[in-house]
C-alpha cells in the first residue's frame, strides 16, 4: 500500500513539473537552479545547467526516485523493533548485508567516520 502511495505521489510530481516546465521553462529553470544551489550542483563550471537540469521530471527521473523512495521504505528503523538489512559495502569493496556481521547474540555496533 505504501509503494502505491507513493507511485501515485512521485507520478503526480513529474507530470506538474513536466508540465510546468513545458509552460514556463524559464521560471523552472529558476527553479531547478535554486534546487541546484542546495546540492551545490551549480558550483562545477564543468557541469552546467543544460548537463543536468533537462533529465528534472523526465521518465528516467521517476524511475530513479521511486526506486530510491521504495528502497528508503525498507531502510526505516524503529525503536523497539529489528534493525533493517541494508546492503553495506567492506573497506574492500565487497558488497554484503549489515546483519551479516551479526554473531550470537552479541550487539552490532556501527561506527561511521570520515578521512580526509
Amino acid at each position: 500500500l505504501q509503494k502505491i502511495f507513493i507511485l501515485l505521489h512521485v507520478t503526480a510530481c513529474v507530470v506538474v513539473g513536466k508540465t510546468l516546465l513545458i509552460l514556463f521553462p524559464e521560471a523552472m529553470k529558476r527553479y531547478i537552479l535554486k534546487l541546484g544551489e542546495k546540492s551545490r550542483m551549480n558550483e562545477n563550471p564543468k557541469f552546467s545547467y543544460e548537463n543536468w537540469g533537462p533529465t528534472f521530471f523526465s521518465f528516467k527521473y521517476l524511475l530513479f526516485v521511486l526506486k530510491v523512495k521504495w528502497k528508503r521504505l525498507e531502510d526505516e528503523a524503529y525503536e523497539g523493533h529489528p534493525a533493517p538489512n541494508t546492503p553495506v559495502v567492506t573497506s574492500n569493496g565487497e558488497v554484503c548485508q549489515l546483519l551479516d556481521f551479526m554473531q550470537d547474540n552479541r550487539p552490532l555496533i556501527l561506527n561511521f567516520g570520515s578521512c580526509t
